[in-house]
C-alpha cells in the first residue's frame, strides 16, 4: 500500500511537471499552467512523511525545469566538448539544482500547514515568488513565462514586476486544491482568487487602452534589425576572410534596411567579426578593409568585443555611430553569463579554466546601464537603453535601466549556441516583461533570431525566425520595424519594485512566525 501511495504521488508529481513546461514556449499552452501546481500541491500535500512531500516536490521541479531547458545537453556537446554522456550530466545537475525552487516551496509550505491551516490560494502565490528569488538562477526564469503571449495577464507587471504572474497563478492554482480538499472551507479562497484574477485582468484592459490611446500620439523610428545567421567559431579566432565575409554581409543588409526608409540600424550582439580598441572615437576610413558603415548613411548600434590594452581587460559592448561616422557612445554590457563570459570563482580556482571552451569566461562586467543618445533627420532626440543578451529577462538590472528613462529598449543577442528549437522562444518570452515593466518599446536584434519589435504592452508586432546557423546555415537578413518613442520609466515597478516581493517574503514570515509559536505553545501543553 505504501509503495502504491508512493507511486500515486511520483505520478502526480510528475504530470505537474510536464503541465508547467507544456505550458510554456515552445510548446505554449498557457492555460496548462492555470492547473499545473495542482497535482503536485496534492502529492505533496497528502505525502505520509515530510521527506517525501519534499522529494515530491523536488522531483516535480526536475521534470519541469528537464522539459524546458532540454537543449542543455546538445550545447554541452557542441561547445563544451563534453561526451554525450558527461553533458546528460550536466543536464541533470542542472535540473536537480534549479528544482530547489521546488524543493524550498515544499519545505516551507509542509512546515507551515502542518501547524496552520493557511489555504493553498493564500500561501502558494507569495511563497512561490519568495521561492523564485531566494534560489539563484543561472537563467533566470520563473512561472510568469508560461503567460508571456497572453497580454491582459502580463499587465501587472507594471506594478508587480513579473512575479505578480506567478502570485497570480498560484492563487488560482490554490485555490483549485483548496475546492477538492472540502468545498466548504474553499469558499473565501476561491472568491479571494477570482477577484484577484478578475482585478487584474480588468487593470490590464485598461492599462492597454491607455497605452494604447498613448501610441497614436507618439513619434515612430523605423529600424533596421540585421540578423546575420553567423555560426561563431568556438575559439572567436577568425581568418581575414571570414571575418571580411560576415562583415560584408552585415553592410549589405544594413545598406537594404537603409534603402527600406530605416532610420536607424541595429547589429546583434557580438556581430562585429573582430575585436575593437576601447579607445576609438570614429569608425575606420574608406581604405581600410575594417571600416563598419561602408555605404551606410544613418545611424548604426553594433555589437562588439572591445579591448582595453592598458588595463588588459576586454568588455561585451554596444556601440552607436553617427551618421558622420563618430562614436556617440558605448554601453559595456553589467550582467555577464556565468560560464560563458565569466567563471565564477576563477580568481581562487584558475584550473576550472581547463574544463570549459576556450576563450570562455574573458569578460569584464560594465560600470553601470546607460543610455545612447542619438537624433532622427527630423531633428527629435532618443535615448536608447541598450541591454545586451539575457540582461533583457532580469527585473532587477531593467528596473535601473528604467530610472534613466529611455524612450526606446535595444537589445543585441546572440542565442546561436543554443540551436533553434526552445530555447530562443524561451528567452524571446522572457524578454516582453521589459517592456510591460518600463512601458517602452523594445528592439531585438538576435544573431540567428529571433529578432522582433515588442511595443509597450508586450505585444509582438514583428518577428522573424530562429536558425541554427551550425547545422542549417542561412544567409544573412534583416527586418524593418517602427517604433514608438515613449518616456519610459514612468511605471510604479521602476519607482518601487521590490515591494511586491517584500510583501511576499514578509507573508510568508509571518505565517512561519505564527506557525512556529503555535507549534511551541503545543509542546509547552505536552
Amino acid at each position: 500500500m505504501r509503495a502504491s501511495n508512493f507511486y500515486v504521488g511520483l505520478g502526480l508529481a510528475t504530470v505537474s511537471g510536464c503541465l508547467w513546461f507544456l505550458a510554456c514556449a515552445p510548446f505554449d499552452l498557457a492555460g496548462l499552467a492555470w492547473v499545473a501546481a495542482v497535482p503536485m500541491l496534492i502529492a505533496v500535500d497528502r505525502a505520509p512523511t515530510y521527506g517525501r512531500a519534499l522529494f515530491l516536490g523536488w522531483w516535480a521541479g526536475v521534470v519541469e525545469t528537464g522539459g524546458g531547458f532540454y537543449w542543455l545537453i546538445d550545447l554541452a556537446h557542441r561547445f563544451a566538448g563534453f561526451p554525450w554522456i558527461a553533458a546528460t550530466l550536466v543536464f541533470f545537475a542542472f535540473c536537480a539544482a534549479r528544482a530547489l525552487i521546488f524543493l524550498l516551496f515544499t519545505a516551507v509550505a509542509r512546515a507551515i500547514r502542518a501547524r496552520l491551516e493557511v489555504p493553498f490560494a493564500l500561501l502558494a502565490p507569495p511563497l512561490m515568488v519568495a521561492c523564485e528569488i531566494a534560489v539563484p538562477q543561472v537563467f533566470p526564469c520563473g512561472q510568469w513565462i508560461s503567460q508571456a503571449w497572453q497580454p491582459l495577464v502580463i499587465q501587472i507587471a507594471e506594478l508587480t514586476g513579473p512575479w505578480g504572474v506567478t502570485a497570480l497563478l498560484m492563487a488560482v492554482n490554490g485555490a483549485l486544491v483548496d475546492l477538492i480538499d472540502g468545498p466548504r472551507k474553499a469558499r473565501w479562497p476561491l472568491i479571494g482568487a477570482a477577484t484577484a484574477l478578475a482585478a487584474s485582468l480588468i487593470f490590464g484592459a485598461v492599462r492597454m487602452r491607455q497605452v494604447d490611446d498613448a501610441l497614436t500620439h507618439a513619434e515612430w523610428l523605423k529600424i533596421g534589425l540585421v540578423q546575420p545567421n553567423i555560426a561563431y567559431s568556438a575559439d572567436g579566432e577568425l581568418s581575414t576572410e571570414e571575418a571580411v565575409r560576415e562583415l560584408t554581409a552585415l553592410q549589405e543588409q544594413s545598406r537594404r534596411l537603409q534603402k527600406l526608409g530605416a532610420d536607424l540600424v541595429v547589429w546583434s550582439e557580438g556581430s562585429y567579426p573582430v575585436t575593437l580598441p576601447r579607445d576609438m572615437t570614429a569608425d575606420f576610413t574608406e581604405d581600410s578593409p575594417a571600416m563598419i558603415r561602408r555605404g551606410i548613411s544613418i545611424p548604426l548600434v553594433i555589437g562588439a568585443s572591445t579591448y582595453d590594452t592598458a588595463h588588459d581587460e576586454a568588455f561585451n559592448s554596444a556601440m552607436l555611430f553617427e551618421t558622420n561616422g563618430n562614436i556617440a557612445g558605448r554601453y559595456d554590457k553589467v550582467r555577464l553569463l556565468a560560464f560563458g563570459e565569466y567563471l565564477p570563482g576563477i580568481d581562487y580556482f584558475p584550473w576550472l579554466r581547463k574544463l570549459l571552451p576556450i576563450g570562455a569566461g574573458q569578460f569584464t562586467p560594465g560600470a553601470g546601464p546607460s543610455l545612447l543618445s542619438m537624433h532622427t533627420p527630423s531633428g527629435t532626440a532618443w535615448t536608447l537603453g541598450p541591454v545586451i543578451c539575457y540582461e533583457d529577462i532580469l527585473p532587477g538590472y531593467l528596473r535601473r535601466v528604467g530610472a534613466l528613462h529611455p524612450n526606446l529598449l535595444v537589445n543585441l543577442t546572440s542565442d546561436s549556441w543554443f540551436g533553434a528549437g526552445s530555447e530562443p522562444w524561451e528567452h524571446l518570452a522572457l524578454s516582453v516583461y521589459a517592456s510591460v515593466e518600463l512601458r517602452v518599446a523594445m528592439v531585438r536584434a538576435v544573431n540567428s533570431g529571433v529578432s522582433v519589435l515588442i511595443d509597450p504592452n508586450g505585444r509582438l508586432l514583428v518577428k522573424t525566425y530562429a536558425n541554427d546557423p551550425y547545422r542549417h546555415p542561412h544567409a544573412a537578413d534583416g527586418v524593418l520595424v517602427t517604433a514608438p518613442r515613449m518616456p519610459g520609466g514612468n511605471t510604479a515597478y521602476v519607482r518601487f519594485g521590490y515591494v511586491f516581493p517584500v510583501l511576499c517574503f514578509a507573508s510568508i514570515g509571518l505565517m512561519t512566525m505564527i506557525a512556529w509559536r503555535r507549534n511551541m505553545g503545543s509542546r509547552s501543553r505536552a
